[in-house]
């Protein structure tokens, strides 16, 4: 059941009206209140800023329960999801000031829900982890986003995560750096939380199309299972098999995998699907786009039929909308957006340039101040651009699926923390990859379709953000790029430039190369590697100079107090003897006669 003051469109699968056009539901406040009164009791009671201190006790009992009733009665009246109290006018201050005059001076630091109690010192509404504590998740779970600075829930976190708890299918659909990964991570955590996986038994299954993805949703989704004692195991292709299998045989409650590797590790017997309690696809129509419907099917299938199936994705359309039909049991949908919109923080710009002067625009914008990403069609064009960026002077980082999974791991590793500002890639980091500022999107090559359009962009302008997405467009691109800008949604500012072209600086803050050669940038080795193979260095002389027994190599004459024998053909053996050991004309088994 959603709350009253729900942000969000809920919607119905396979409405009459098409993408975009659904029926909203009646719903009721009755579950915001049941939530809120559920956790009242719980350890938390503190985030509760309508809950009266445990010293309250020394006031007078009747005007302390009065206070308590107004402040329910308060609560529910907004919902779980109220920003403000100016609807509710001098009743909500009515409200505040009789629950400050019955807490008196025994709460000091407690604050009344709503901006009514906003001149008040301690937590008010907008402080996010009490916001959270209301959408119903656990203690350590809120505590855990506490930390790390997260206090307020984006709209399709607060529309989903109490749907997803009260054990409801559901399709979330957003714009991308919506917070998505959060809206389905939390409380999948909290469902599965409390009992111990089985070894190869995971308990929940997180299905995303690309490699990294799934290691960006483990990383952002581990550190706050911690609290809750749960096991995360990131399986995908390009990584080691056997490391996955042992984490499995160790066993692990939440793992987040590609189709493919998954698959193999069922097929091999590493891996079970049967004790699946919440199963989620991210990026639903990316993954049908990759051709993995069918894999994703019979994944499904293999899950209980009882168990809770969650989807999010960008667009609910084509292949997204057969699963639906087929494993979904009576869903909810969230959405916060139309399917084709762009995000109201980000600007979009069409450069018009010639095929001549193409390469000398991107190297400038490349050239720029910040992070950016330069997008490109082919693999092969990746590297054609990164080694021409290098041969005028601008390092930049080239990104696709060609390489190895370990180069591409440290590759986004350094793009993130400032190793390298620029990076080249292919739509293998079109999707679901987050890196904080990057501050503009270029392409370089236009994309083929409007939903590649608007996940490119999505790079920037993330969370609230702002940034800027660049085309360049070429004579021959113009008609495709005009169709393409519809389809998204988007009116963007046309520009006809050549290199050197001031707008150019104004609005990406492009600057001419050094035109001075530079080595082509790649990541450094990875620094455990690097220590593993020095310390192997310092051990090999000890190895053989300091051994107890046996000749030595320097010359020496010391023999062996034993000897170390070999079996031969024959039943024969013979000692090990260093190289060199032999006097002239011996030979051994097998070897020639010298003559």
């Amino acid at each position: 059941m959603l709350d009253a003051a729900h942000p969000a469109t809920v919607e119905r699968p396979g409405d009459p009206e098409g993408d975009g056009a659904v029926t909203s539901r009646p719903v009721t406040a009755q579950s915001a209140a049941e939530r809120a009164a559920k956790h009242a009791a719980g350890p938390d009671t503190a985030d509760r800023a309508d809950a009266a201190p445990a010293d309250a006790a020394q006031d007078t009992a009747a005007q302390d329960t009065a206070a308590q009733d107004t402040a329910a009665q308060d609560t529910a009246a907004q919902g779980a999801h109220a920003r403000s109290a100016v609807a509710q006018g001098a009743h909500v201050q009515d409200t505040a000031a009789q629950n400050t005059a019955a807490q008196g001076a025994h709460a000091p630091g407690t604050a009344v829900q709503g901006e009514a109690g906003a001149g008040q010192p301690g937590r008010s509404a907008q402080d996010g982890p009490s916001e959270f504590a209301r959408l119903g998740l656990p203690r350590p779970l809120v505590s855990a986003l506490a930390r790390q600075g997260i206090t307020s829930p984006f709209p399709i976190q607060s529309a989903t995560i109490p749907d997803i708890l009260a054990g409801r299918d559901v399709l979330g659909r957003g714009q991308t750096g919506s917070g998505k990964t959060l809206a389905f991570g939390l409380p999948t955590m909290a469902r599965v939380a409390g009992e111990r996986a089985a070894p190869g038994r995971p308990r929940a299954v997180i299905l995303v199309p690309t490699r990294e993805l799934a290691l960006q949703v483990s990383d952002a989704l581990e550190p706050l299972g911690r609290g809750l004692s749960l096991r995360f195991k990131a399986v995908v292709g390009g990584m080691s098999m056997s490391r996955q299998i042992e984490a499995l045989r160790r066993g692990v409650e939440i793992v987040v995998a590609t189709p493919g590797r998954l698959t193999d590790l069922i097929q091999q017997g590493e891996c079970s699907l049967a004790d699946v309690r919440v199963t989620v696809l991210d990026e639903a129509d990316h993954m049908c786009d990759l051709g993995f419907f069918p894999v994703v099917s019979a994944l499904l299938e293999q899950t209980p039929a009882d168990g809770q199936r969650l989807l999010f994705s960008a667009t609910l359309d084509g292949d997204v909308d057969k699963l639906v039909r087929r494993f979904l049991d009576d869903p909810v949908t969230h959405s916060t957006a139309p399917a084709a919109s762009a995000v109201e923080t980000m600007e979009h710009h069409l450069v018009q340039v010639s095929r001549d002067d193409k390469f000398a625009v991107t190297a400038e914008i490349a050239n720029r101040e910040g992070r950016t990403i330069l997008f490109v069609r082919t693999q092969h064009g990746v590297d054609r651009l990164v080694k021409q960026l290098a041969r005028v002077g601008v390092r930049a980082g080239g990104l696709h699926g060609g390489k190895r999974q370990n180069l591409r791991t440290r590759i986004l590793s350094e793009f993130r923390e400032g190793g390298v500002t620029v990076l080249v890639c292919t739509d293998v980091a079109a999707r679901g990859i987050h890196v904080d500022d990057v501050s503009l999107v270029l392409h370089v090559d236009p994309p083929t379709d409007h939903k590649s359009y608007l996940h490119r962009g999505g790079r920037t302008a993330r969370a609230g953000g702002r940034g800027t997405v660049m085309t360049l467009v070429t004579p021959a691109e113009r008609r495709l790029t005009d169709a393409l800008t519809r389809r998204a949604g988007i009116r963007p500012h046309r520009l006809k430039a050549t290199p050197g072209h001031p707008r150019l600086a104004e609005v990406a803050g492009a600057q001419p190369p050094s035109g001075e050669a530079v080595p082509v940038w790649e990541p450094p080795a990875a620094p455990a590697r690097r220590q593993r193979r020095e310390g192997l260095g310092e051990r090999r002389p000890r190895r053989y100079r300091d051994r107890a027994h046996g000749r030595r190599r320097d010359g020496g004459a010391r023999e062996r107090s034993h000897e170390r024998t070999h079996d031969r053909p024959g039943g024969r053996a013979r000692a090990e003897q260093a190289p060199g050991d032999r006097a002239r004309g011996d030979r051994g088994h097998g070897e020639q006669r010298t003559r």
